[in-house]
């Protein structure tokens, strides 16, 4: 009798073990598309669109380098050495966009930005040397300094990651920060969007495809943050005291249970 009621707890207890180390259902991504299906971005491909508090790096070329230096923001660092010879390394300083929207480009003055793409930026600045005449020939290049979305939660490298191209998805975004972990809420994920001065949250299903391409967020802006929730089995591991499953002190604990129950039922 008394074995017979060991064998009952000791198997509740492993089976209790089993479902606690058991892994969701919910990891394999765009479940719902099998090979050769096809499927559409609901909204047609978002690029990046310049904000007030935006940096840009805008340089002006032409075949007279003297009129180029005049619009070209550089800044010179000297050092001077034994012989009093003075070395200059230069970089480039970046435009901020006011809160307005505008930049303040040399000789040309204000010139409203916001809302612009990165090629339309390089091309307005081209007109405006041109129709002043102040550059015949300009070939202008835009590029973003300080454009960047971060990725938090049940990934394998959380940060914030720069924006080096002119559209960005959630799942380049992902893929940067190396994936989600087999931890990782993969029918949940949360994109945090500030619009009209206020936080908007958006839930993505990266398991169904179809739903992912549908999203509003399925193509990121500056400033987003994605967040990946854990699963039931992490939180389930969690402890108050931190230890978990993969612990050898929560093993400890589980062997010393064991066994005081066997010495109980045994006597």
């Amino acid at each position: 009798m008394r074995s017979s009621t060991f064998r009952i707890i000791f198997t509740s207890l492993c089976l209790s073990f089993l479902c606690s180390c058991s892994t969701p259902k919910q990891i394999t991504y765009f479940q719902d598309v099998k090979g050769g299906d096809s499927a559409q971005v609901a909204m047609g491909p978002t690029e990046i669109l310049v904000q007030p508090k935006d940096k840009l790096s805008i340089f002006v070329n032409s075949q007279d380098p003297r009129l180029t230096t005049l619009f070209n923001l550089t800044v010179v660092t000297q050092q001077i050495g034994d012989n009093n010879f003075q070395s200059r390394n230069q970089g480039v300083l970046g435009y901020v966009v006011d809160s307005e929207g505008n930049i303040d480009f040399p000789i040309v003055g204000k010139l409203y930005v916001k809302g612009l793409t990165r090629e339309k930026v390089a091309a307005l600045v081209k007109s405006e040397l041109v129709s002043r005449d102040l550059v015949k020939d300009p070939v202008v290049t835009v590029e973003y300094m300080n454009l960047a979305v971060s990725v938090m939660g049940e990934v394998s490298h959380p940060g914030k990651y720069n924006i080096d191209k002119d559209c960005i998805t959630i799942l380049d975004a992902l893929s940067m920060a190396g994936d989600l972990t087999i931890y990782g809420r993969r029918e949940n994920v949360l994109v945090l969007r500030g619009e009209n001065g206020s936080q908007h949250i958006y839930r993505v299903n990266l398991c169904s495809a179809r739903q992912l391409l549908a999203s509003p967020v399925y193509y990121l802006r500056q400033n987003d943050v994605v967040y990946v929730e854990p699963n039931k089995t992490k939180v389930r591991e969690s402890t108050v005291n931190g230890n978990n499953v993969r612990s050898s002190s929560f093993w400890i604990s589980v062997a010393s249970l064991m066994t005081s129950v066997a010495v109980l039922i045994m006597r």
